[in-house]
């Protein structure tokens, strides 16, 4: 989906929930959809924003972000390292985010589409009576670079 559907998608969510696509939101956002599948930090997109020459600040960037996180049009991220990341949140409901493998040597990040938890999540939901909504799977290991890079030591 180019840009500017996407935009006019978020920009549809934002209003549905009584907010308005400001500038410093439509940037924030634009920086996000610049980048994908990177799992951007507050500071990244500050960065970002610096590049393009942007008069936003890192407050602001902080603001936002959390704010799209609350509206749910964005989803932070943590793997492991305390800092959090973000990404543009699926725009399909009901659709479970993807998920995240990441190497604990070179910290790359590979995201990953199946979903094989859905049995699962279904028993728990009726063990427990709790209505699930969403879950992150979060697998932790080295990449096929660094295998290869310790296996060669």
């Amino acid at each position: 989906m180019p840009d500017t559907e996407m935009l006019e998608l978020l920009k549809q969510r934002l209003q549905r929930k009584q907010y308005k696509l400001t500038m410093q939101r439509r940037t924030v956002l634009e920086i996000l959809l610049e980048h994908p599948g990177e799992h951007l930090s507050a500071e990244d997109v500050y960065g970002a924003l610096r590049d393009k020459s942007s008069d936003i600040g890192l407050a602001t960037v902080y603001r936002t972000l959390e704010l799209l996180v609350q509206l749910g049009i964005l989803q932070r991220m943590e793997f492991g390292d305390g800092c959090n990341r973000y990404e543009i949140a699926d725009i399909e409901k009901n659709e479970h985010q993807h998920h995240h493998l990441i190497c604990i040597k070179c910290g790359k990040v590979t995201e990953f589409f199946d979903d094989l938890l859905d049995e699962l999540e279904a028993d728990v939901a009726a063990k427990s009576g709790f209505k699930i909504t969403d879950h992150q799977v979060k697998f932790y290991g080295y990449c096929k670079e660094c295998q290869d890079e310790l296996e060669n030591k």
